[in-house]
């Protein structure tokens, strides 16, 4: 399976957040047995003043729609930023084996940053590979959060 590839897509769907004021974030879901992508999601918690709408929550929504179940065996996610609490859990819900990430998250990350959840004794731990495109996903949070300071900046300059 070519991690990059899926990441790129990752962070193609993160770019889309961006475009529309959301954190950049982007998640895939992946069959592994085929390599089709069976689901996708990014950011749209703004958008749709929503706190579940994760780019990993998204993407586990469309899979499970598409497959026709709420496990998702054979299943890869691949997301730009390293996991919250809340979607590990849904991770671990789904039964996904293998967990993609690009950047760490040291304030909210629940892999291996702040907890490391899919080490505790629950009746499923994935497989996690972190790092994929690392440099490039961080950059990509980082532009976004730079452009908002600065445009905040200016609107109080504006505005002062």
């Amino acid at each position: 399976m070519d991690a990059e590839l899926y990441m790129r897509r990752a962070m193609e769907l993160a770019a889309q957040a961006a475009g529309l004021g959301e954190v950049p974030v982007g998640a895939v879901i992946v069959k592994k047995s085929t390599g089709e992508i069976v689901g996708e999601g990014y950011n749209r918690r703004e958008l749709d003043k929503h706190a579940l709408a994760h780019a990993e929550i998204m993407a586990i929504d469309a899979a499970c729609r598409k497959l026709g179940g709420w496990r998702l065996p054979d299943c890869a996610i691949f997301v730009t930023l390293e996991p919250c609490p809340m979607c590990s859990g849904a991770i671990l819900q789904a039964r996904i084996d293998e967990v993609y990430y690009g950047a760490t998250d040291p304030k909210s990350g629940a892999v291996r940053s702040v907890q490391r959840m899919f080490d505790l004794p629950y009746n499923w731990q994935p497989e996690v590979i972190s790092g994929i495109l690392q440099e490039a996903c961080s950059e990509q949070l980082s532009a976004f959060f730079r452009e908002l300071r600065a445009r905040k900046k200016q609107q109080k300059i504006t505005n002062g």
